[in-house]
């Protein structure tokens, strides 16, 4: 348990950023998610736009630190290879 006045801040700022970051991290996921099913389905208008939202959302994550740069160039990388891989087969 914190003791010192500066060790209570920090605490109660590391629990507000946590819950931000969760929050953060939780929208990115539904987008990937989306992304996914959509692939799934065979779908290739719907991952085509689902995609362009998570783009959006994994980038505005990784601006905002929830996670790292690279990170989010991967999954945005991973992602769109799925949904291009789909174009030749349909």
């Amino acid at each position: 348990m914190a003791n010192h006045k500066s060790a209570e801040k920090r605490n109660r700022q590391a629990q507000e950023q946590r819950l931000r970051n969760r929050v953060n991290k939780s929208k990115m996921k539904t987008e990937v998610r989306k992304v996914n099913e959509a692939v799934v389905a065979g779908v290739e208008d719907d991952a085509k736009s689902a995609l362009k939202a998570a783009i959006s959302v994994i980038a505005k994550t990784a601006s905002k630190g929830t996670i790292h740069k690279k990170t989010a160039s991967r999954k945005i990388s991973r992602l769109t290879k799925r949904v291009n891989k789909m174009e030749p087969a349909a």
